[in-house]
């Protein structure tokens, strides 16, 4: 595994890559790996014939009262992951090669950057477009991998890529789960053993309103208040949002139909947590 430090670096290794007719696949992470990110590569793997992978901290999009000094970080171990699936290229570049001194220019898809977490990160999402956007500009991948966890993400980037035409193809990946339902996040190291347990209580959640909707309820109303009750149910849970969406353009929903965004955050002591289902998959 080639690991590249500067844009100049990694650039040269994907025109090398491209130009030996492969099809070039990127993971964005940031870090802190587990089995949801391998299974993105894993999934890259099998459509493209070489496979490059980003670790990148990305301070812009932290808000000023976030985690940024203390997420997760171990690169080395990160390596070593990578290196077992086989991950020809790494773009592993400092805060400073990404956004050099005096950078100004960013990249906000408006209308859909201020809803979900965007609504309670205000400029998270204008962080993630505008990185996003440069490893773009960077690697010129042919696909992308993002997973299905971060659903406004994934919206808004596929959003930004049709407005911008970049010639990539975005594919998200179902989410990873503990076998008791707990969406794997970089985050929940920081649960003690107590708070793993109310953590459950978001997955719970979804799938009381997916039971709900599978015996027919459609009003989005009644959806949701259950969904906030059974949260409500785990004191120490702390929500931040429930709601129920258009997956594409995260708009509010009253009529729930098949393919529609059930997403919620909620804090589990000090630390926030996402998780979502696309009813009728």
């Amino acid at each position: 595994m080639k690991i590249c430090k500067t844009v100049q670096e990694m650039r040269e290794q994907c025109d090398a890559a491209r130009r030996s007719g492969k099809r070039l696949g990127i993971v964005p992470t940031m870090g802190a790996l587990h089995e949801g990110h391998l299974s993105l590569v894993r999934a890259a793997r099998k459509s493209c014939g070489v496979v490059a992978a980003s670790i990148f901290v990305n301070p812009a999009q932290f808000g000023p009262n976030e985690d940024l000094a203390k997420y997760p970080r171990n690169f080395e171990r990160d390596c070593e992951l990578l290196k077992a699936e086989k991950v020809e290229l790494l773009f592993a570049p400092t805060v400073e090669e990404v956004y050099p001194e005096g950078a100004v220019t960013w990249v906000t898809v408006e209308g859909l950057s201020e809803k979900l977490d965007g609504r309670s990160r205000p400029g998270h999402f204008r962080g993630v477009t505008t990185v996003v956007a440069k490893l773009f500009h960077i690697v010129q991948p042919n696909a992308a991998f993002f997973g299905r966890k971060d659903a406004a993400q994934v919206a808004i980037i596929r959003k930004m890529v049709r407005d911008l035409h970049f010639a990539v193809e975005i594919v998200a990946c179902p989410i990873v789960r503990e076998v008791d339902g707990l969406a794997l996040s970089s985050r929940n190291v920081y649960l003690d053993a107590a708070q793993r347990e109310q953590a459950l209580a978001l997955y719970r959640s979804l799938t009381r309103v997916k039971e709900m909707w599978e015996a027919g309820e459609r009003n989005a109303a009644r959806l949701i208040e259950a969904g906030r009750d059974e949260i409500g149910r785990e004191r120490s849970v702390r929500p931040d949002y429930f709601e129920i969406v258009d997956a594409e353009n995260l708009d509010e929903v009253t009529n729930v139909e098949r393919g529609t965004l059930v997403a919620v955050a909620a804090f589990v002591g000090t630390t926030r947590l996402i998780d979502n289902v696309v009813l009728g998959e």
